[in-house]
């Protein structure tokens, strides 16, 4: 093989490499690569196959750098652009490209999508970057507008790549190709210090002496580039583009959705990437690339005849080009991408290397490494009376008397784990090795593990590599970054102007804004708000904790009256109410933890042997989910189990490890599902993991005969069927099992209420292991509030692709495509709308623009009966798209439906289009969701946020947070009952939920509790505010005042005290002497201290007697203190010269701080 690899990394102009299976040539090219010692690039058939191929780079070659150059992840002649993480890469990679000082290998790895396409000017995008050093001078000015020049945007607080931020003399930027974003810190023009800090908690790391930010987008807004685009788009449209959208935004230095596809018009000649690269670099080229180029090539033609056909048939003939400025208007192919006749040209100047498996005819330059593809043990997995891991070691140990080496390649160290401890219950052991190069050093008959994702394994030399999936089947491989959401979605459902809000004195009311009032002459932020008749309240900052979101919908509310007895009212009828909850929930806990069963014990081999069927790698949180599933079947008590996981994310896999644990026990299991339609797919996915099983699964829905029927609940009472998959029918107490040990339930909120109170009764005596999605939040709240264990799912599966989202107008050719596209692929498609009268509209739509396809309308005003054929018939694959209101939001899983397209996403809530969204990309095909907004109409400030959040939440898991802001924003009934409660309504959810904990709390304290909610007033005359100009963004300056109304301890106040200077700068004296108050006001809670008045000439205290434990204590602390006055009105009177504001702050602290240290 070295007479090989001498030709293919030598100097030949074109080479073809033949016996080169995917895995094995990255093998090789690195070898190359590091031979070459300059840059090397490969050019994959397709973007699952470049991140494959750049994974296999970075295990053979952990020393050399790899940089990817992804295509644009939107369609050609689109009307939305790529994704920002996606454009930033490209722009990164091709800035490295230009700096890089062939002094060491580089790898580029791209796709032919993307190098089809041309780019900015390499001159241009050299001179682009920006490289600033500490100490140095920059005016933030000349800062800014190089950024958004660039393609930043400016946001409150920064998270993403490409955000930047402004506060002051402090600027936060993310910059391209970071790990985390850097805060420059001004002091007047020069940059004082540079620091890294974390998105997440926004505290710095550590210091940065130089740093170079480069573009965020192949789209420059400079003054020069804005001008050639004037110039070049009236010469290629005509006059006339006053009412442009697209010219219009551009001219006033807005970006519009799609600008990229605008790209020749910013330049006076586009480059290819080719011309980026050395003369004489080595290309290699994927096998099949040929197809790959001519599929999109195809793809272009036919997106750019379509939008030309549209245009041409709005053209009235009237030659007046203004007529046709509202359309979107397509640029020439050949000013966007490489032409088939200019591809020789272009690659004239390179070693071009074309990997193949295949064996072409024999020719000169054709060189063949006797690779092919390893051994695949499909056959011995459909075997009834075969195990496949028997075979694999006999494969091995065949392999190891002709001296072969073997790799036994794994996607992740989970997978590798399991493997390795199957093997090993079958008597082979095989060590792990991490890095490539120990792996390439083995020496003859070894067997090692490896972390490599390879679809499939290879042959090549004396190598064997056997893949995962050559053992177990299908398996995916997608490389995702794990990212925090909790804070992201929060910011996004702060309290905002005109929210209703539940103040716990006076009621419910409306905020209206943050408003500066002056207080004793000094200024103080407060909030405004409404009640009743237009009555005003303002409360200061300080007591900010006082009010709760309101958080239920606002239709037909009527506001408190201020001063009116009502509120109370209510609050007391809700506190009694909440109490008699709260002894329900204490006496389920105690039945609960009194309650045994049987263990369930569990066979360790077997069990191995049943998990390594999963198709896919376990992430953390299932195995943590599954471990926590196991302990309570092996603890002797009944389980009562929520799994909280998001769309797709493996909460049946936790089902079906529990269900074979509990059947091979010997004991039977039920699965419950709401509809047929999820029974049968229960039905399907049980019937395929348990087949090569001694374990009978059937099946008990209206989709089975009635003889069918009564034969299966026979076999249930005789106990000749261990597992049993239905709807509600299961419930029924005719219905007799032999030993039932496991009732599994699938989005329990669809059930009725009759259906609820059965579950509760069986919930006393069997495991029960209840699935959802994103859980109603009386589910979410009874685990809360501990009456049932929860386990979380929050993470995505490392295999599953991420789907592809776009946020647009409706856009007819883009939408016509997009099904047909995925009917093209054997695929269907849901098109949801928000109102069952939307659906009219896309009925005429479908009949207009896509007459190729079948569909069938679904709403929920049909009967049950009629929906569910329906459904059923989609599923059985009878229509290509079903035009539905939300109703698709939860509970389908069809494998084939690949497409979503909602139309006016602007009128969902986040979790809806969350859980939408999550109805597609279920199998190994890439999914695409299509979030339509109204043309050129304005949207809510609110929808957009949600559906920015939406697209930022690509391949996160971010159900439970969603769960848990539903709970917020709708409240959760009564956690036990059959009644939606009212309280609620009356209280809000926030209230609700305090009021139901101090309810539970006082009950478990039998009978001595501490009322908690009342707070100390402090009026000391000082300025207590966040000045604007410290942080302008309001949202931000309340979510700062509720975290500081949060504090609990000196600790907590030091560290928000230290991450504001950080963010911010320093403190200023009106936010310090807010920090201050806070201290003072936890100091009287403590010292059940009412109120207390600071002024010129003295303090004055009012204890609330009635927390007093001990008064002696009181009359203790004003004997030692000179100067403390006991009145007759039992307040504590401190007098002094206390005219400055600062001092008299500084002993009203002293003073409370005395009073704490006595009563202890």
């Amino acid at each position: 093989m070295q007479i090989q690899f001498n030709r293919y990394a030598g100097n030949e102009p074109s080479i073809v490499a033949a016996g080169l299976p995917d895995g094995a040539d990255a093998l090789i090219f690195t070898k190359a690569a590091r031979k070459l010692n300059s840059i090397s690039v490969f050019i994959a058939r397709d973007d699952r196959r470049a991140a494959s191929f750049f994974t296999a780079c970075q295990f053979y070659a952990p020393d050399i750098e790899v940089l990817m150059l992804p295509a644009w992840d939107c369609l050609p002649y689109d009307r939305v652009s790529p994704s920002r993480d996606l454009a930033a890469k490209r722009a990164s990679t091709l800035f490295n490209i230009l700096s890089y000082m062939n002094d060491k290998p580089l790898i580029i790895i791209s796709t032919i999508s993307a190098v089809t396409q041309k780019l900015i000017p390499q001159k241009i995008l050299s001179c682009s970057g920006l490289t600033i050093k500490t100490g140095s001078e920059l005016k933030r000015s000349h800062l800014q507008k190089y950024l958004i020049e660039n393609g930043y945007i400016r946001e409150t607080i920064v998270r993403d790549p490409g955000d930047y931020a402004i506060r002051g003399g402090i600027v936060d930027i993310f910059p391209i190709g970071f790990e985390s974003p850097v805060r420059l810190d001004f002091f007047g023009d020069d940059i004082d210090s540079i620091r890294s800090f974390d998105a997440e908690t926004q505290r710095t790391k550590i210091k940065i002496n130089t740093i170079t930010f480069t573009p965020v987008s192949e789209v420059l807004l400079t003054t020069l580039s804005t001008g050639i685009f004037r110039r070049n788009y009236i010469a290629t449209f005509g006059g006339g583009v006053a009412k442009d959208p697209i010219y219009s935004s551009i001219v006033e230095g807005i970006r519009p959705q799609g600008i990229e596809h605008y790209l020749p018009l910013f330049y006076d000649k586009l480059e290819t990437f080719f011309d980026y690269l050395p003369s004489g670099t080595l290309i290699a080229f994927d096998c099949l690339i040929s197809e790959s180029l001519s599929e999109r090539r195809n793809l272009i033609e036919d997106y750019y005849s379509s939008r030309m056909d549209y245009v041409n048939s709005q053209d009235t003939g009237s030659g007046d080009p203004a007529k046709l400025s509202g359309l979107y208007r397509p640029l020439p192919i050949e000013s966007l991408y490489i032409q088939p006749d200019e591809w020789k040209s272009v690659l004239s100047n390179f070693k071009i290397r074309n990997h193949t498996l295949f064996t072409p005819p024999d020719t000169d330059n054709k060189i063949d490494f006797g690779g092919r593809l390893g051994r695949n043990f499909s056959n011995e997995r459909k075997k009834a009376d075969c195990n496949v891991f028997d075979e694999v070691i006999e494969y091995i140990n065949d392999l190891k008397v002709i001296n072969k080496k073997i790799l036994i390649a794994s996607h992740t160290e989970g997978s590798s784990e399991r493997l390795g401890s199957v093997l090993a219950d079958h008597g082979l052991v095989i060590p792990e090795i991490k890095l490539g190069s120990e792996a390439l050093a083995i020496n003859d008959s070894n067997v090692f593990r490896i972390i490599l994702p390879l679809e499939t394994g290879f042959e090549i030399d004396n190598f064997i590599v056997i893949s995962e999936q050559d053992i177990f089947g299908d398996r995916l491989i997608n490389s995702g970054r794990k990212r925090r959401t909790k804070n992201f979605i929060s910011e996004v459902t702060s309290l905002n102007t005109d929210d209703l809000i539940i103040h716990i004195d006076h009621g419910l009311g409306r905020y209206i804004g943050l408003e500066t009032i002056s207080v004793r002459d000094a200024p103080h932020d407060c909030l405004k708000l409404e009640y009743f008749g237009g009555s005003t309240l303002y409360l200061p900052v300080e007591n900010i904790e006082l009010l709760s979101r309101y958080g239920s919908a606002a239709e037909n509310i009527t506001l408190d009256k201020l001063g009116s007895a009502a509120w109370q009212a209510r609050k007391a009828k809700a506190k009694k109410r909440l109490l008699d909850i709260a002894g329900e929930l204490i006496i389920i806990a105690a039945k609960r933890a009194t309650k045994t069963c049987e263990a369930i014990s569990i066979d360790q081999n077997i069990y191995n042997e049943f998990c390594s069927k999963f198709p896919y790698a376990e992430t953390d949180d299932q195995i943590n989910s599954i471990d926590e599933v196991l302990n309570d079947l092996q603890s002797g008590k009944p389980m009562d189990r929520l799994i909280c996981g998001d769309v797709g994310f493996g909460k049946t896999e936790v089902a079906l490890r529990a269900a074979f644990a509990v059947v091979m026990s010997g004991r039977q299991v039920a699965i419950i599902a709401p509809t047929t339609i999820l029974s049968r797919q229960h039905f399907k996915t049980f019937s395929e993991r348990f087949k090569d099983l001694p374990v009978r699964v059937k099946q008990l829905s209206r989709m089975v005969s009635s003889k069918e029927q009564i034969l299966t609940k026979n076999n249930l009472s005789k106990g000749q069927c261990d597992i049993v998959v239905g709807t509600h029918s299961l419930l029924s107490k005719s219905l007799m099992f032999s030993d039932l040990g496991l009732i599994i339930v699938d989005e329990e909120q669809r059930f009725g209420v009759q259906h609820k109170e059965r579950l509760k009764q069986l919930r006393s005596d069997l495991h029960v292991l209840t699935l959802t999605a994103t859980p109603i939040p009386r589910t979410l709240q009874m685990a809360l509030s501990g009456i049932r264990d929860l386990s979380l799912i929050a993470t995505p599966p490392v295999d599953r692709l991420a789907v592809r989202t776009y946020i647009s107008p409706f856009d007819i050719i883009s939408i016509r495509k997009a099904i047909l596209r995925e009917r093209y692929r054997g695929g269907q498609c849901f098109f949801v709308v928000p109102r069952i009268s939307d659906i009219k509209k896309i009925d005429e739509f479908m009949q207009a623009q896509v007459p190729e396809v079948t569909y069938v309308i679904a709403h929920g005003q049909m009967s049950p009966n009629i929906l569910e054929e329906i459904m059923t018939a989609f599923y059985n694959g009878q229509y290509d798209v079903l035009i539905s209101t939300s109703i698709i939001e939860s509970g389908i899983d069809i494998p084939t439906a690949n497409t979503i397209i909602v139309y006016r996403a602007d009128r969902f809530g986040l979790a809806q289009l969350y859980q939408m969204r999550g109805r597609v990309g279920r199998s190994k095909l890439r999914a695409y969701a299509y979030f339509t907004m109204p043309d050129n109409k304005l949207i809510t400030k609110g929808a957009q946020s949600r559906l920015k959040v939406l697209q930022s939440l690509d391949t996160l898991g971010a159900g439970f947070t969603l769960a848990s802001h539903d709970l917020d924003m709708r409240g959760s009934g009564n956690p036990l009952g059959q009644e939606q409660s009212g309280h609620i309504k009356d209280l809000g959810v926030e209230l609700y939920q305090h009021m139901l904990e101090e309810a539970v709390l006082e009950l478990k304290d039998d009978g001595y509790y501490k009322d908690n909610s009342w707070s100390p007033q402090v009026n000391v005359g000082v300025a207590i505010l966040i000045p604007e100009k410290y942080i302008e963004d309001l949202n931000l300056r309340l979510s700062i005042y509720r975290r500081i109304s949060a504090i609990t301890s000196d600790d907590e106040g030091n560290a928000l005290s230290s991450e504001l200077i950080d963010r911010f700068g320093s403190l200023p004296v009106e936010l310090n002497s807010l920090l201050t108050v806070m201290k003072i006001k936890r100091l009287c809670k403590l010292s059940c201290v009412e109120k207390v008045d600071a002024g010129p000439l003295g303090i004055v205290i009012t204890i609330r007697s009635k927390e007093v434990s001990d008064p002696s204590k009181i009359l203790n602390a004003i004997t030692k203190n000179p100067g403390w006055r006991l009145r007759e009105n039992q307040t504590i009177l401190i007098k002094g010269n206390f005219e400055k504001a600062e001092v008299r702050l500084a002993k009203t602290l002293k003073v409370i701080q005395s009073l704490h240290e006595k009563l202890q």
